[in-house]
């Protein structure tokens, strides 16, 4: 004998008990599935007499609605219970104590190039940026450099595989001209920025480094302006008295050149820089007038500037990306 009662009570109790959606879907299986209470209980009608099967039939499709109902009010309620428990997590607790986030911060060689920036910026230079990957023409040609040179060599220069003659910068000595192509003097400017040379690596070498280059250009500048913003530059940089002197150099893009070597109070004399008056035949690449602009060009590796200000004597650990070591700074 079908009891309607008896399978709604034990769908009931069922429902109560499960806990996820697979339960769910297994209690439909059982009551609502093709082979399922509901389905056994329909297939009893064909054998009742009519007036019995029409009482049954709506008896049986109540059960029916009654079942969905409740399935599907308890997975909402499960679907509810998830979304929580997957929130659970994202709730804060006000009165739990705060952990500290781990903060980053700036690489040794970024401050000491914002600020060389910042000391120059606020000396009236401008800031001026050229690509890394150059052209024989910018690196070499327009900077006076013979073709016989032997920085041009393949020990000392990345070139780029291809028919045009494409290499890795080797200074940012290049960003002068293109800056002086665009611009007309009176201008000063200082370009930072990565270099590549290829060089025997060890303490005091890489590969890769990075470089300042300065440029002042006007109608009457002489070696003595060079003097008094490389001595401005230095007693800023390293907050105390430097004293600097001349030694004669050769540098094709300058003439005549120099090289820098500075002093802190009771210190010894270090060789810093390499500088000079701008070549006319590196004017005259730019499209200047000969011997109308008188100017100076620098370069300073801040590289070596942090090594000295920091007191570090190995170049290679600011590429080595070792935490303990960057988290002095």
């Amino acid at each position: 004998m079908l009891d309607i009662e008896k399978i709604k009570q034990e769908a009931k109790d069922a429902l109560a008990k499960i806990a996820s959606n697979e339960e769910a879907q297994e209690l439909f299986r059982k009551y609502l599935g093709k082979n399922g209470e509901v389905a056994r209980a329909f297939a009893l009608l064909k054998d009742m007499a009519v007036e019995e099967r029409q009482t049954v039939g709506r008896e049986v499709n109540e059960l029916k609605k009654e079942i969905e109902a409740l399935l599907a009010e308890k997975k909402e309620l499960l679907k509810k219970e998830l979304k929580r428990l997957e929130t659970m997590g994202d709730e804060i607790d006000i009165t739990r104590p705060g952990i500290k986030p781990v903060m980053g911060h700036l690489h040794p060689l970024t401050l000491v190039q914002r600020q060389v920036a910042e000391i120059f910026q606020s000396m009236g230079f401008e800031i001026a940026q050229g690509p890394e990957m150059e052209t024989e023409w910018y690196n070499f040609d327009a900077l006076n450099m013979p073709k016989d040179h032997p920085v041009r060599e393949m020990q000392d220069t990345f070139w780029l595989k291809g028919e045009s003659k494409m290499l890795m910068r080797t200074q940012t000595s290049a960003v002068q001209v293109h800056y002086m192509e665009k611009h007309t003097p009176p201008l000063r400017i200082i370009a930072p920025g990565r270099i590549f040379r290829n060089e025997a690596i060890d303490a005091t070498h890489e590969c890769q480094f990075y470089q300042v280059e300065g440029l002042m250009v006007d109608k009457n500048i002489c070696a003595a302006n060079f003097k008094a913003i490389i001595e401005e530059f230095l007693e800023k940089f390293f907050q105390t008295d430097v004293d600097i002197r001349l030694r004669p150099s050769f540098f094709p893009f300058t003439e005549p050149s120099f090289e820098i070597d500075a002093k802190r109070k009771g210190g010894k004399w270090l060789e810093l820089m390499g500088a000079g008056m701008v070549n006319q035949n590196v004017f005259e690449a730019a499209s200047y007038p000969r011997d109308k602009y008188r100017g100076f060009a620098f370069g300073v590796g801040l590289d070596r500037l942090a090594m000295i200000k920091y007191g570090i004597n190995e170049i290679r650990l600011f590429y080595q990306n070792d935490l303990r070591f960057l988290k002095q700074f």
